[in-house]
């Protein structure tokens, strides 16, 4: 069944290469469907299009629909061209004409935005709350492993001290930015397009307001052009906020994998969570971190992907939107999937307590000493060439009982202030 049907069948190789992995893709949004194809039932009787009996019927076969796909059961054979042509049969199947109305004021484009954006919103949800609890997690080993030191970096050069409390804190509170781009997503996706039809709206005296308070949108996509414009849009939006919880998850992932190295030897983990080498039995693989690595390197070009797609389309429907489904839908399962790995494997991490007695890091402590010598008078730059005169001659004598008390420093993690930022955030 095709919702396009006129008599006349498409050549198979055409049906193929224009349908493409959409049935698999639709099993995703099918209750997204169901939902709106339930508004949009209820706003038909409120206009006088369906009878209270026809409307009645209508929502009760769309809620057996819902429940077959909450079940799993739900299915879209090859015989049907898409979720909508689906549904469409099977409210024709147990109704009659009445299900044959469904449609009315409506298009298969207006259709899938309003599905899309209801999923993208419940995503968008599970992602904040992903999120949420990978910060929670942080900021929890942050305050745990406060006080065990850490070399800090720079060009990948030992630099300054730093610590385990600072480590886990920054990425925790990093999340809070990511989800400034989240939210942000969120807003474009709550606005209901529902009703812009084909991309022109209809001659059919609809209630766009009635349908945006039924499926508990914020507002409407007033202009039904605009509203056809947020196809891709809307998908777009939501790449970015992924990008940016992949580049820093990325990120912490890289760190993870040098510092389970034997030659930084700062944390491990059980062995459980490590991968071994067919021919080294001594291996202790990072599998599960190289794997969130490169996955979120793949979600950071997500939104090129999706831009390289509806980059230059003039305004109306084009069959080039069909495709940003497929970039979409299997980002935002990689995406939860990064998150919900890297909080379970995190909770085993094991932190060495005693890294910084090597004497290879004595030069993390050049600054502190230095400025212990300023803070007794010395000007800094003399303080500074005769710290650099230490080092070369090898007599520089590291001073290690630092004490670093500015807000966000090692010794001031600020943790309540980053969770009190979060809170505003989500």
């Amino acid at each position: 069944m095709r919702l396009w049907d006129k008599g006349f069948s498409t050549d198979k190789k055409i049906d193929h290469f224009t349908v493409g992995n959409d049935r698999e893709l639709d099993l995703h949004l099918a209750k997204y469907d169901v939902i709106a194809s339930k508004a949009h039932a209820n706003m038909l009787g409120k206009i006088g299009l369906l009878t209270e009996d026809e409307t009645s019927s209508l929502v009760n076969e769309l809620d057996n629909i819902a429940k077959s796909i909450e079940k799993g059961t739900f299915t879209i054979e090859d015989s049907f061209e898409d979720m909508h042509s689906k549904i469409e049969y099977l409210l024709t199947e147990k109704l009659g004409d009445t299900g044959k109305k469904i449609h009315t004021a409506r298009s298969r484009n207006d259709q899938v935005l309003v599905a899309m954006h209801l999923y993208l919103k419940d995503e968008l949800t599970e992602i904040k709350s992903a999120t949420k609890t990978l910060f929670n997690l942080l900021l929890d080993l942050a305050e745990k492993h406060m006080d065990i030191l850490l070399p800090g970096y720079t060009h990948l050069q030992i630099a300054m001290p730093s610590s385990f409390g600072l480590w886990f804190s920054a990425y925790a509170e990093s999340l809070i930015d990511d989800l400034i781009f989240i939210n942000a997503a969120y807003k474009v996706a709550d606005q209901n397009p529902l009703g812009s039809a084909a991309g022109y709206g209809s001659s059919f005296p609809i209630d766009r307001s009635f349908t945006t308070k039924e499926m508990e949108f914020e507002t409407l996509k007033y202009n039904v052009v605009a509203a056809q414009m947020g196809r891709g849009k809307v998908e777009n939006a939501t790449a970015f906020g992924m990008a940016s919880i992949a580049a820093t998850l990325s990120k912490l992932a890289m760190d993870i994998c040098l510092y389970m190295s034997q030659n930084f030897d700062f944390i491990s983990f059980p062995d459980e969570l490590t991968t071994g080498s067919s021919i080294m039995p001594h291996k202790k693989n990072p599998d599960v971190f190289e794997l969130v690595r490169a996955k979120c390197n793949k979600l950071q070009a997500v939104p090129n992907q999706l831009t390289l797609v509806i980059n230059n389309l003039p305004s109306g429907y084009h069959r080039d939107l069909q495709l940003v489904k497929e970039i979409i839908v299997p980002s935002i399962q990689d995406m939860r999937a990064c998150l919900e790995i890297l909080t379970f494997s995190l909770k085993e991490i094991r932190v060495n307590k005693n890294i910084l007695d090597d004497p290879k890091y004595d030069y993390l402590f050049s600054v502190d000493t230095l400025n212990e010598r300023v803070l007794s008078g010395m000007p800094f730059r003399d303080a500074y060439k005769k710290m650099g005169q230490e080092i070369q001659e090898g007599t520089f004598e590291p001073k290690r009982d630092i004490s670093h008390s500015h807000e966000g420093s090692l010794g001031n993690l600020c943790l309540e202030e980053i969770r009190e930022k979060m809170n505003k955030t989500i």
